[in-house]
């Protein structure tokens, strides 16, 4: 079992193979504990075996498996040397013998991914190889949005799982928007009390006429997120929370009608958003809006200990603003030309607030407008040209360009694809992304930090559905992300679909409802429903 996603840099086969058995042991030196209790459980659970405490191999021969830290390594980088010996991973770092080891679960087969063992009297075995791997870029993200349809905690743990699996290493956590807040804040309770529930919700793209007619919400308890923030740090994944300002935000001015502008709107007749699209409710840029959401922000920077905090900042329709009175005379007291810099303003605050704290903003591209917030990365969502001009600039950047790789996308243009939304994006297009515009310098190209796949749900109601349309997407994606592969034109993607065919048994094990090569199976279909289907290919930028 070779046939390893994301492809490693360098793999050296010879004769023979490792047998684990109930005699193997298993051993971690200094800093590689976290991989041992990690391959412990999971490979035990697969296997039965029971791995138990073992001793460095010494060459003496043994059947057992070695987990240890060597400095001379680059970061996230590892080796695996499976021979006479054993097996052997050593990382540059804690994260790297985990890459290892999630790299020797795909050597053991697609069983070695169950939670129990399917057969007890099966041989395990690990081919006599040397692998030499090191990840591409830093950011490696998968950005979930729980706002439109709430994922309840078990299923994020799953997703941390199988982020792992793939070596991904970021996951965006979009918690906030006009369709629900997902995450507790005690000093402001009808957040969640009010804001995470909606009264009914839009089956398809918003022009269609179906509604769900139940209610749909839901929200994680501040000790549901420190579990989830800690089962991520498990697997070397950093959580970054999104909380969206100042648009995105119908939700928490139906929770506390202050925070709208309520000179041009009664926001108390306001309810949490049962429909998609931009709304044109917006926060009202107060110093009591300010001082909410620096409270807001507190208790979520006590929950998530990321560089990077996300504030959202994309699709804020000025509309609301122009119309204010209110809102000219805050222009006009802060002496800023017009409402885009009203936003850059907004923006800006929170850059500076977060900075104090020893945190980094960062946004969709629309902070770019108005002027660049200093010190802010971008994640650049409308193609690459905010991206490209931030990099230009000297911020960082991560890609996460829509025509590329958005998996709520459709993935063929036949007509059972369920709810279809936007451009097709195959498994081939999203295998030949390339996160580094070729007119960036290097030293611009540098401030791409990294790429991430989002995945919005507003026409995803259930787990399953996320499956489908994220999966086999992300396995090519993380090979994007991970593996130092060729410009797009010159990647053997024959390659990558064979190697696929071997994943497919991996995610089956998994329980994954992906998308199969031949199109949906009768129950992913959602004939009737309307989507918004784009025809023709996407601007590439």
């Amino acid at each position: 079992m070779t046939e390893l996603i994301p492809a490693p840099r360098a793999v050296t086969a010879a004769p023979g193979e490792v047998r684990l058995t109930a005699h193997s042991r298993l051993h971690a030196g200094p800093g590689a504990e976290g991989a041992e209790r990690w391959l412990r459980t999971t490979l035990g659970q697969a296997t039965g075996l029971p791995l138990r405490e073992g001793r460095e191999p010494d060459g003496t021969g043994t059947d057992g498996i070695a987990l240890r830290v060597d400095g001379r390594l680059g970061p996230e980088a590892y080796r695996l040397v499976s021979d006479a010996r054993g097996v052997l991973v050593e990382g540059g770092d804690a994260a790297g013998v985990f890459w290892g080891a999630q790299t020797l679960r795909q050597l053991l087969g697609p069983d070695a991914h169950r939670r129990a063992p399917v057969r007890r009297d099966r041989t395990w075995t690990v081919p006599h190889l040397t692998i030499e791997d090191a990840p591409r870029f830093r950011w490696r993200g998968l950005m979930l949005d729980v706002a439109r349809h709430f994922m309840p905690k078990d299923g994020v743990l799953r997703y941390l799982d199988l982020m792992a699996a793939h070596k991904l290493n970021v996951f965006h956590f979009h918690l906030t928007d006009d369709q629900g807040w997902r995450v507790e804040i005690r000093r402001h309770p009808r957040l969640t009390e009010v804001g995470a529930w909606r009264a009914r919700t839009k089956f398809g793209h918003r022009a269609s006429p179906l509604w769900d007619e139940k209610p749909h919400g839901g929200h994680y308890t501040q000790d549901d997120i420190r579990e989830i923030v800690a089962y991520a740090a498990e697997r070397h994944i950093t959580v970054v929370p999104e909380i969206d300002v100042p648009g995105h935000s119908q939700a928490a001015i139906a929770a506390y009608p202050e925070l709208g502008n309520t000179d041009v709107i009664d926001t108390t007749a306001l309810s949490v958003w049962d429909t998609w699209g931009v709304n044109p409710n917006v926060l009202a840029p107060t110093d009591n809006t300010l001082r909410f959401y620096e409270e807001v922000f507190e208790e979520v920077l006590d929950l998530f200990p990321s560089e990077f905090v996300h504030i959202g900042g994309d699709e804020c329709p000025k509309e609301q603003w122009r119309s204010s009175p209110a809102v000219q005379a805050r222009i006009a007291e802060l002496g800023l030309a017009d409402e885009d810099a009203l936003q850059s303003w907004f923006v800006r605050h929170f850059d500076t607030w977060l900075s104090a704290r020893g945190r980094r903003l960062i946004g969709w591209d629309e902070i770019l407008e108005g002027g660049l917030a200093d010190g802010a990365a971008v994640s650049s969502w409308r193609g690459y040209a905010g991206g490209t001009a931030a990099a230009r600039a000297g911020h960082d950047v991560v890609m996460c360009p829509e025509q590329h790789v958005y998996l709520d996308h459709r993935q063929d243009g036949g007509p059972d694809e369920p709810v279809p939304i936007g451009w097709v994006r195959t498994l081939e297009d999203v295998y030949r992304f390339e996160p580094v515009p070729p007119e960036l310098t290097p030293a611009q190209a540098a401030h791409v930090i990294g790429t991430q796949a989002n995945v919005w749900t507003e026409a995803m109601e259930d787990a399953a559905r996320v499956d489908y349309q994220v999966f086999p997407r992300l396995a090519a994606f993380a090979e994007v992300a991970w593996s130092a592969l060729p410009a797009p034109a010159e990647r053997d993607f024959a390659d990558f679909e064979r190697r696929t065919v071997a994943h497919y048994a991996r995610l089956d094990a998994l329980g994954v409802a992906y998308r199969p090569p031949g199109g949906p199976r009768p129950w992913q279909r959602r004939p009737g429903v309307l989507g918004r289907p784009i025809e023709g290919p996407p601007p590439h930028r």
